[in-house]
């Protein structure tokens, strides 16, 4: 009636099945504003042209509108797969990440010790080396005493001394001739005496 009333009559209104859906909505129910126009014997209300259901938009309420649909199954356990796979990728990402710095601070630590048992082993050279010098000190000191000891025998003067001590500094000297021919210490003149009397 409205699309007659406005003058677009001039064609039959042939979209009733629109008009089933809509004509509850807000946006097309007819406020009277004014006096009773009848038009071929059936009354409709004037309206401004403000008040043109063209005028305004659907209401939120037209059944026309589609409302969104609620997630389904399949996008809602996507959804959590992908929600779960993100803090997946993150915490391996995390962990990689505190791996690499276990790994540089373990290469540190490892140069650090490295470093720490060169030290150390130069340490213990040095420390060895004194000990071997030391030794060798003392092994020259030792050799300089029996050098000493054996030119003060080969020196002795024995005419002055009876015939028994006169024997124990030939066989001193005796002694003394043996080291120096084999670079050897040798047994003692008492070793000697106690071979000759068995």
């Amino acid at each position: 009636m409205f699309f007659g009333a406005t003058g677009q009559g001039k064609k039959s209104f042939n979209h009733m099945h629109c008009w089933e859906v809509v004509k509850n909505c807000k946006k097309f129910q007819i406020i009277p504003t004014g006096p009773t126009v009848v038009l071929n014997k059936t009354p409709l209300h004037e309206t401004r042209a403000s008040d043109s259901p063209m005028d305004f938009p659907m209401s939120q309420d037209s059944p026309i509108e589609k409302e969104p649909r609620p997630i389904g199954r399949k996008a809602a356990k996507a959804k959590r797969g992908s929600n779960s796979t993100k803090a997946s990728s993150k915490f391996l990402e995390d962990l990689s990440k505190m791996q690499a710095m276990r790994i540089e601070m373990d290469m540190k630590q490892q140069e650090h010790d490295r470093a720490i048992d060169v030290e150390n082993a130069k340490e213990r050279e040095y420390v060895r080396q004194q000990r071997e010098y030391a030794r060798q000190e003392r092994e020259y000191a030792r050799q300089e005493k029996i050098e000493n000891k054996d030119r003060e025998t080969m020196a002795m003067a024995t005419t002055h001394m009876s015939p028994e001590t006169k024997q124990y500094w030939k066989l001193e000297r005796r002694d003394v001739m043996r080291r120096r021919l084999f670079r050897d210490d040798g047994p003692s003149n008492m070793d000697w005496l106690n071979d000759q009397n068995n």
